[in-house]
């Protein structure tokens, strides 16, 4: 389904109450789907025993133009794309913009770490605008941050929203060197975004060739050490997922059984979950305007009968038999889907207020902890609130300037919980709490 209502409606309830505390006024949602799609050499610059040519990619452009309208994604993020802005633009134009579409726009191309393939984000330019951009070299190819912006409909009132997407494919590979190499490139990437020391909404996509959750470099994503810059998996299925039976919804690779001889394709069917979307926690729990309906996340074409087959046969049970061949053909990955939830009012607190960095650690037990970052030192006031208004606690620490943690008692029932922290000066942050 396009939306995911119960958690759009939850949202919805817990957000009316939080702006009822915090004395605001307007809340509205709009939703926007993005999409992670490793495109299997969107070049002609392909191995040898692939045979890439411009019939290829001619038979390409036809099976990645079913599949992406079928999906229409908002934000389109990409992998093995040829290196050149040349395949940059032939997948716009031939791809994206057909059919009477005519809306998707792309974004800036690197490659500073050299090589034929490379990552692109395409979005819808009626939702979406462009802001910025940065990479990050590694020694296997660039990791891609781009920051866009929603089209607020009010948004030559005021402030909108902003979306940070990363984009990355790491290290392919089995070995014990090529997970470390993966290990690698994820720690490159948060002591990235842990210098510039942006608490942003990120939403960090990709083939990331993990065979598990013991992977190190999942476990680096997942438990950062500073939780403001870990990333969450809105699936919350951990595992070992290579070639495992019981995560079979959840694989991503190969769309081939069977070995074809002068393609592309892997072969081994179904039974690796190689494509991932992980979110930051101000995404999770929606603190800045964003947040992953995590219902919403699927592999399209995945219905759970396809371990160790093709994602075409035997016949698909959730697909039109022409976009489950197309899905066939056009590449051996499935695209990840995830919608995302926008305040479309962003303009909730009063101009001179300024919210504060505040992560709490969801689901909690006996403790509630979080980590704030203040500017200065300070007094700092924490209320707990029930979900029918009554306070529950309400306790004072004087902080430091920079990353605070704090560790308490939390001795109450399982259930939802909202906690707002001020500060002297009269701004207010709320978080959702969850035990």
């Amino acid at each position: 389904m396009r939306h995911s209502y119960s958690k759009i409606i939850i949202h919805k309830i817990l957000s009316i109450f939080i702006l009822t505390l915090l004395n605001c006024q307007a809340y509205s949602i709009d939703t926007i789907r993005m999409m992670h799609y490793n495109l299997m050499y969107y070049t002609t610059s392909t191995p040898s025993d692939c045979n890439g040519n411009e019939a290829y990619l001619q038979k390409k452009d036809e099976n990645l133009k079913t599949v992406l309208h079928h999906v229409l994604p908002d934000v389109l993020c990409v992998c093995e794309m040829g290196s050149n802005i040349t395949y940059v633009d032939r997948f716009r134009n031939n791809v994206l913009n057909t059919n009477g579409v005519d809306y998707y726009s792309s974004c800036p191309l690197t490659n500073y770490s050299g090589g034929t393939i490379a990552n692109m984000l395409y979005y819808d330019n009626r939702k979406l605008a462009f802001h910025s951009h940065f990479y990050i070299s590694t020694s296997y190819r660039d990791i891609n941050a781009y920051k866009l912006y929603y089209k607020s409909p009010d948004l030559s009132h005021s402030d909108t929203v902003f979306i940070t997407f990363l984009l990355a494919h790491l290290k392919a590979g089995s070995a014990a060197s090529d997970k470390s190499a993966r290990e690698v490139q994820v720690s490159k990437l948060l002591t990235t975004l842990e210098q510039r020391g942006q608490f942003e909404n990120f939403v960090f996509s990709g083939d990331f060739n993990l065979y598990g959750a013991s992977e190190p470099a999942y476990q680096k994503l997942r438990y950062y050490d500073n939780t403001l810059f870990a990333f969450y998996d809105p699936l919350d299925k951990e595992g070992e997922w290579h070639n495992n039976g019981l995560f079979a919804d959840l694989h991503t690779q190969s769309t081939h059984a069977q070995y074809e001889s002068g393609s592309c394709f892997a072969s081994g069917g179904l039974d690796d979950r190689f494509d991932f979307i992980l979110v930051s926690p101000f995404v999770y729990y929606g603190s800045y305007g964003v947040t992953s309906l995590n219902d919403s996340y699927h592999a399209v074409g995945q219905d759970g009968s396809r371990f160790n087959r093709d994602i075409n046969n035997p016949s698909n049970t959730i697909l039109p038999a022409n976009v489950a061949n197309a899905l066939f053909n056009a590449s051996d990955h499935l695209p990840v889907v995830m919608d995302l939830a926008i305040d479309a009012t962003t303009s909730i607190f009063d101009n001179n207020r300024k919210e504060l960095l505040l992560n709490v650690v969801n689901p909690i037990r006996e403790k509630l902890s979080l980590t704030i970052h203040t500017e200065e030192e300070g007094d700092y006031n924490f209320q707990v609130f029930s979900l029918d208004g009554r306070c529950l606690q309400s306790f004072d620490y004087s902080l430091h300037t920079g990353a605070n943690k704090i560790e308490r008692p939390f001795p109450f029932s399982s259930s939802l919980y909202i906690l707002i922290v001020s500060d002297s000066k009269g701004n207010k942050t709320a978080r959702k709490i969850v035990k």
